[in-house]
């Protein structure tokens, strides 16, 4: 079996995934941003449904790609915040200020890179490929 047929519910169970903590780690996730922006908890709650309705439409062809862009400027967009966290030692399950600090971002932005390529490649740079399946 090819890796294409399962490139798109990991990428979608991984945007269902991250989205999940928005909803069971709110508090953690709302002293992960600025205290100059306002209404956090729902800004949280947005991103969470966000995630989830993009998650889903990776596994649609006709909406793939618009998907996989979202996503990426999505994870490039956080990625201040998860900065923000790890220099204030936020620990976000906990939602306490004990969390390992700035080493997290070893594994972190890597890992970030890391999802941003696999989105790039399985969804966006299919595109032709995938206007071509609709055709």
């Amino acid at each position: 079996m090819e890796l294409a047929v399962w490139r798109q519910p990991g990428n979608g169970v991984h945007a269902l995934f991250t989205a999940l903590g928005h909803f069971l780690f709110t508090k953690g996730m709302t002293m992960m941003i600025p205290s100059f922006i306002p209404l956090k908890r729902e800004l949280i709650y947005l991103t969470g449904i966000v995630e989830i309705i993009l998650g889903i439409a990776l596994l649609f062809p006709s909406v793939r790609t618009y998907a996989g862009i979202a996503l990426i400027i999505l994870l490039v967009l956080l990625l201040p915040a998860n900065i923000y966290a790890a220099a204030l030692k936020v620990n976000y399950e906990k939602g306490t200020f004990d969390g390992p600090g700035l080493s997290y971002l070893w594994i972190r932005v890597p890992l970030q890179l890391i999802f941003i390529g696999w989105l790039y490649y399985f969804s966006v740079s299919n595109m032709a490929e995938d206007l071509l399946i609709k055709k």
